[in-house]
């Protein structure tokens, strides 16, 4: 069982790391690199914040998602890439992948290339091809050897999936059907239930950029001071979540009241880049989700 060293009289639960509460930090790097395992990471103090309990405390962090990525391997014996082909992306029917090896020929063709504001590359320039080594290594790119388990990272749990817009619009149509035949409906309750809400003291909000959240779902718009989690400026409540990366700025977000959704993003974002008028989300964000 995994504990947080400040609290080991408490089991650290699947809940605390999906909803970010369960102490783990990303003072190390998230990344960890072929050879090396997710467990040799949180044996390092810095990755663990141990001045509050386990499940009370919420402060994001994208090494929770390795953690459940190796434990998700060492019970199924795959790969988290494959993995993930098998039970979710295959049955839907979505051209996705993590991190590129199991994705098709022709979505590997139409790799959106990641850029700098400055027009440079900045991942992802596949011309056509896979890429030569998949995965963060330090030395070495031999992928027979490894032993599933030892290292969720490797194809990036956290952020790696290579999607599509309109395939990205697919996983949401899911929330706006309960599931359809892929979930149950309780299942999906499940996941937009939430497991902590911001109330002045109880976790770090990056802002009042997080404020609500579920299982591993963000929860907009928050009515609490110091909240600024409403990138649509209307204030209805939706589910979803944003995403960060290699300048990249993403977006899925559902009304389930009003059943509709929108699902964008935008290239060449500048890491610098200034708020929006009436979130702490970038202005381009803010733009995206209203459409204009």
């Amino acid at each position: 069982q995994l504990r947080n060293p400040g609290f080991p009289e408490t089991p650290v639960t699947l809940r605390m790391l999906l909803s970010h509460t369960a102490g783990v930090r990303d003072a190390n790097d998230y990344r960890v690199p072929l050879g090396k395992s997710v467990q040799a990471a949180l044996a390092d103090p810095k990755a663990w914040e141990v001045k509050h309990p386990p499940g009370k405390y919420f402060t994001y962090s994208n090494l929770n998602f390795p953690i459940i990525g190796s434990a998700m391997e060492k019970v199924s014996g795959e790969r988290f890439d494959a993995l993930m082909q098998r039970l979710v992306l295959k049955p839907l029917d979505i051209d996705a992948c993590f991190n590129w090896p199991t994705c098709s020929a022709d979505r590997v063709v139409r790799a959106v290339v990641l850029y700098h504001a400055d027009g440079s590359v900045r991942a992802d320039d596949l011309r056509g091809k896979q890429p030569v080594c998949p995965v963060f290594t330090e030395s070495g790119c031999d992928l027979t050897t490894y032993r599933p388990g030892d290292n969720g990272a490797l194809f990036s749990p956290q952020g790696g999936l290579r999607i599509s817009a309109r395939d990205l619009a697919q996983i949401g149509q899911l929330f706006l059907r309960d599931g359809g035949s892929f979930l149950k409906p309780a299942s999906m309750q499940t996941l937009v239930t939430p497991l902590w809400v911001y109330d002045g003291t109880n976790g770090d909000t990056e802002d009042g950029f997080l404020c609500h959240y579920g299982l591993s779902v963000q929860i907009l718009a928050t009515p609490v001071p110091g909240c600024r989690d409403d990138p649509f400026g209307d204030g209805r409540p939706r589910v979803g979540h944003a995403g960060e990366a290699y300048g990249l700025r993403s977006g899925l977000w559902i009304d389930q009241a009003a059943g509709t959704g929108v699902a964008f993003f935008a290239t060449a974002v500048p890491d610098e880049i200034a708020k929006g008028k009436n979130s702490s989300f970038t202005i381009v964000e803010e733009q995206l989700a209203r459409g204009r």
